[in-house]
């Protein structure tokens, strides 16, 4: 199709908010979830760092970076609900994640637990963790589509046993947009001694958190994706009782260092080797901007996303003619849709690039384990509109 009639297709409303990103004009923006998208104003504090390091690099690394990296992981701590002392910056969620399973300790008798709807990164780290050790990773079924978060909670405590070591659980599952009642799922597990590893990669920013709530042994969350902070940024949260035994992927100076005015836990992950730190160092610009955006601060952003995408989401549904898949309360700012039957054995990315190629959408396409086979994951950010999503309606209409 010529660019001159994908443009035909493309006949929304301007968007005051769009213009705040980058983001392609031509192009229907629906799958903010997967990697984020940076404001251009960050992006302007990034590049003024940058300058910064560039100009003086011994200045900034012996004097400057430090104080930064120390602020902004004490606004994080405050808008996560967290000691700063328990936060450490890491590359991404997945990161976090390797970080947490490379340094305890797994025998032949030890049991892993998690789920099937778990991101698939973090599987493969499992799996290399059972190859190596001799554990079991065990994958409790929660079903899809589901009626309530209860069933999550059946799925996955059934499948605890005496040799449950560690639960590795999401907090938004990546593949189906669920959030699951993981305040519930910490406190059950702890009481049958089991300790979690939370994925947490797309709840900073979609959900309220509080992590002194959850309790959870260790937290991960990326802060590229709905704090909209640069690519790089995310986090790891550590309970200070486990601290001693989590060491980053990468071994430094911080090793043996003679400082003692910070844990080991934090002068390891501080520093390891020469890097760009200063998308960990735009994370407090991106809260504060965020928050800005509206009236109502992030809680009527958080909102305004979640009845977006809840619409969305019916409207999909009745134009497909199916069933929605989840009850309103597990979504957040994603939502799946099954795909009709007549697509559910096409390929997945031939789907998703044809949505792109014929019509300029940019969205998620997820293949399923059980049916339906496939399913289309939107996401709703302060810069999407309802008619957007009208013109993905339009245009599964046309594909099928």
């Amino acid at each position: 199709m010529k660019d001159q009639e994908k443009v035909s297709y493309f006949n929304l409303k301007p968007s005051y908010f769009r213009d705040l990103w980058l983001l392609d004009q031509k192009v229907t923006f629906l799958n903010h979830g997967s990697f984020g998208a940076c404001p251009k104003e960050i992006l302007t504090m990034q590049e003024d760092l940058r300058s910064q390091l560039e100009q003086e690099p011994l200045r900034f690394f012996t004097r400057e970076w430090e104080p930064l990296l120390d602020e902004a992981k004490s606004k994080l701590a405050v808008f996560v609900g967290a000691e700063a002392e328990n936060l450490v910056f890491v590359p991404n969620a997945t990161t976090g994640v390797n970080c947490v399973l490379r340094s305890l300790v797994f025998h032949p008798e030890d049991e892993i637990l998690t789920t099937n709807h778990e991101y698939n990164a973090c599987c493969n780290a499992l799996d290399f963790i059972a190859s190596r050790t001799g554990a079991r990773v065990v994958v409790a079924k929660v079903p899809f589509p589901l009626e309530s978060p209860q069933q999550v909670l059946e799925a996955i405590l059934e499948q605890v046993s005496s040799k449950t070591r560690l639960a590795l659980l999401d907090h938004v599952t990546s593949q189906t947009g669920l959030i699951f009642p993981l305040q519930q799922l910490v406190q059950q597990l702890q009481e049958r001694g089991v300790d979690t590893l939370v994925d947490g990669a797309h709840a900073p920013g979609m959900l309220a958190l509080n992590l002194r709530e959850i309790n959870a042994t260790y937290y991960t969350g990326n802060c590229h994706k709905w704090l909209c902070a640069p690519k790089g940024a995310a986090f790891l949260y550590v309970r200070r009782d486990q601290q001693p035994v989590i060491r980053p992927l990468t071994i430094s100076h911080g090793a043996n260092s003679p400082r003692t005015d910070k844990s080991r836990f934090q002068l390891e992950f501080d520093w390891m080797g020469t890097d760009d730190p200063t998308a960990y160092m735009c994370v407090p610009k991106s809260i504060a901007f965020l928050g800005s955006l509206l009236p109502g601060g992030w809680d009527e952003l958080r909102q305004r996303n979640h009845q977006l995408v809840l619409q969305a989401r019916k409207l999909l549904c009745e134009a497909l003619e199916v069933l929605p898949p989840c009850p309103d309360e597990m979504i957040g700012s994603m939502a799946v849709i099954p795909m009709p039957a007549a697509l559910e054995n096409r390929n997945f990315i031939s789907v998703r690039d044809e949505l792109f190629d014929r019509f300029n959408i940019q969205v998620q396409i997820v293949p399923w384990q059980e049916t339906p086979k496939l399913l289309v994951r939107i996401s709703a950010q302060i810069y999407n509109t309802i008619e957007e999503y009208e013109y993905l309606g339009r245009a599964i209409a046309q594909i099928l």
